[in-house]
Order: C-alpha cells, then sequence, then structure tokens
C-alpha cells in the first residue's frame, strides 16, 4: 500500500495512492498514529480507500513527521567518492560499524515545496537517500528479527551545504548546520508499506532539470537494513514513526561530480516502486 498525508483544505489527512489518484485513508489521526495502529487498522484503511473517491487537486505533504532521524552511510562507491573530493580517507572502521548522525525531524518537508537555500552557503547540494520507516518497537533487535520491525519505506533528499561541511568534519562531531536548517530534509511521496517493497535491489535515481545526475541500486549497500536496525537498537528502544536514512548512493549527490545546485534548479529523486520526490531549489538567504 502506498500512504501519504494530503491537505484537506487546511487540515492534514492520511490518504492511500491508488492508480487513479489519493483517497481517503479514513483514520482520524497522523502517519506516526496510523503506523502505531497498523495492525488492527489495515484492513480498514484498505477497505475505505477503496470505497471513497478521489480526492480531487490532492496537495501532498512529507508522509509523516518523523519521531526521530537517524541518517547513516552505506554506500561505498559515494563514499569514495565523496572523500576523495573533500580530501578525506575512508577511515577503516566504516567496513565494520553502521554508524549515523542524528538530525532534527522539525526540519522535514515534502513534495513539491520549495527547498530553501540557507544564506550561509554558496554550495548547496542534494542528497539521494532510500529512507526506512520503523514500525514496531523493540530493543537490542538482532539482525534476523530486523526486518520485523520496517513499516516501510520512501525517498529522502538529504539537503547538504557543502563548503559549511568542510569546517565542521575536521572537528569529529559529526555535521551540523551543514545539514541542519528549515527544510533540509525532504521526504516523500509517499510510503510504501513493506510487504510491497523489496529492497535487496531497488534502482535509486536523481535527475537535476530533467538530466541525471547519478544513482544506483541498494543491491549495494554494505550495511544493511538489519545492520542499521541492529546497531540502532543496542540498549536503545526504537519506536514507530523513527525514520533511518540508507546514507547518499553512489552518483547521488553533486559533491561526487563536482557539479553544484544553482536557484531555481528541480530536483527529482526516483526510486522503483516508490515514485518521484520532486522539488525546487529556492534563491540564497530566501531572495
Amino acid at each position: 500500500m502506498k500512504l501519504v498525508t494530503y491537505l484537506d483544505g487546511s487540515v492534514p489527512r492520511v490518504g492511500v495512492q491508488l492508480a487513479d489518484g489519493v483517497h481517503d485513508a479514513g483514520f482520524a489521526g497522523d502517519m506516526v498514529a496510523l503506523i502505531e495502529a497498523w495492525e488492527e487498522m489495515r484492513e480498514q484503511v484498505a477497505r475505505h480507500s477503496t470505497a471513497s473517491p478521489v480526492i480531487a487537486g490532492a496537495v501532498l505533504l512529507a508522509p509523516l513527521r518523523p519521531r526521530s532521524l537517524r541518517d547513516f552511510l552505506s554506500f561505498e562507491g559515494h563514499l569514495k567518492n565523496a572523500m576523495a573530493n573533500l580530501g578525506r580517507p575512508i577511515a577503516p572502521e566504516w567496513y565494520e560499524t553502521p554508524a549515523f548522525y542524528k538530525g532534527m525531524p522539525d526540519t522535514v518537508i515534502g513534495p513539491e515545496e520549495e527547498i530553501p537555500w540557507p544564506a550561509y552557503t554558496e554550495k548547496l547540494d542534494h542528497e539521494l537517500e532510500l529512507a526506512i520507516v520503523i514500525g514496531k518497537q523493540g530493543k537490542d533487535i538482532t539482525r534476523e528479527r530486523a526486518l520485523e520491525h520496517v513499516f516501510g519505506y520512501t525517498i529522502w533528499n538529504d539537503m547538504s551545504a557543502r563548503d559549511v561541511q568542510t569546517q565542521e568534519l575536521p572537528i569529529g562531531m559529526g555535521p551540523a548546520k551543514a545539514k541542519d536548517w528549515d527544510g533540509s530534509n525532504v521526504l516523500g511521496p509517499c510510503i510504501v508499506t513493506a510487504d510491497e517493497a523489496d529492497v535487496s535491489d531497488l534502482r535509486l535515481t536523481v535527475r537535476i532539470n530533467g538530466e541525471t545526475w547519478g544513482g544506483d541500486t541498494t543491491a549495494h549497500m554494505h550495511h544493511k537494513v538489519e545492520d542499521m536496525i541492529a546497531y540502532a537498537s543496542l540498549a536503545q528502544t526504537l519506536y514507530p514513526g523513527d525514520v533511518f536514512g540508507s546514507g547518499t548512493a553512489t552518483g547521488g549527490s553533486g559533491l561526487e561530480l563536482n557539479r553544484w545546485l544553482a536557484p531555481g534548479d528541480v530536483i527529482e529523486m526516483e526510486a522503483d516502486g516508490i515514485g518521484i520526490l520532486r522539488n525546487r531549489v529556492g534563491r540564497p538567504g530566501g531572495k
């Protein structure tokens, strides 16, 4: 099932994306509440959405406001390209540890929203990622049981201020303002439930103004979804609505090509079976 959040007037509602458009899901809460109640609500949502009319002119929002954001580094190809351009080697520990940094859920925007260009950067960059949405609470989850805790998948455009990133990385605390401004994390267009998604070999592609800049398949992830969940859940409870990022797919950023975004550029990120996440880049400082 493809689940979306859409605007009904000024009120966000949960919907289902069917072949002919968006249908209401018949659920009173938000997406995280639906994820929490999914086992009880799945059949009701399916029945209601197929019986309800298409929502004319439905405006999609980010499919959920994550409870938390953790972003990993899973694609060796991206890491090789990016670190070469940043003048840094790949740490040997990366091959053993699915490390992550934490983002700010309140920075999330959705499809077709303009991506703000913060005034403090001259090198704005996109990052093409698969996002994993947690659906079942758990702690100390084994790798073998990890996929039981996945609700579904969406696309994540993890925006970056690259000139700021080169200043922050040597400090050793991870990215901060290089990744942290209103609108710096873009999710969408929908969540495809795990029972309808095969992420063992899922193609990810990014286009800028219609030109393909790069992409890869999840078959090339060094750290798999199971590895991320097992590692993040060590001595810590994961909750429905937590979101994990795969890290940038190989070729999924301008950094790897030494090509940079310009104001007005249209970014399209596509994932097989999920759809296209499209956004336009704003002007520096919102001017």
